[in-house]
């Protein structure tokens, strides 16, 4: 009699785990997918404090480049402009700005213009 009570006892206690396991994964496949597609832009800034190609540009364009949702990044120190292509879903025109004048401390450089490159393009039509 206590074999078959320790048996129904077991299985009992076998089944109800398995149960609430079922609920669990149940309850995680529920979770969907929610990603947005990107959505590009592209900005020519005018940056002032540079003194040197590879000491500023460079370290701006590179800074620039490893910044999650910036896909493009170019610095010309002759120009002092650069140009930089994002993902506006993950940052916006004054994240890039910020970013720029932050480096250093923020005492380096200056961003005194920022234009859309389709703006660009209008113009030179």
């Amino acid at each position: 009699m206590k074999n078959i009570i320790y048996t129904l006892l077991i299985t009992f206690l076998f089944i109800s785990c398995n149960e609430n396991k079922k609920e669990t994964v149940a309850k995680k496949i529920e979770v969907k997918n929610t990603e947005v597609a990107a959505s590009y832009k592209s900005i020519e800034i005018d940056i002032e404090g540079m003194t040197c190609e590879i000491g500023c540009a460079k370290t701006i364009q590179s800074k620039l480049s490893k910044v999650d949702g910036v896909t493009y990044s170019k610095v010309n120190f002759e120009t002092k402009k650069g140009i930089f292509t994002y993902d506006s879903n993950k940052l916006n025109k004054k994240d890039i700005v910020n970013k720029i004048t932050g480096i250093g401390g923020g005492d380096l450089y200056s961003v005194t213009k920022t234009t859309e490159i389709e703006d660009v393009i209008k113009k030179i039509e």
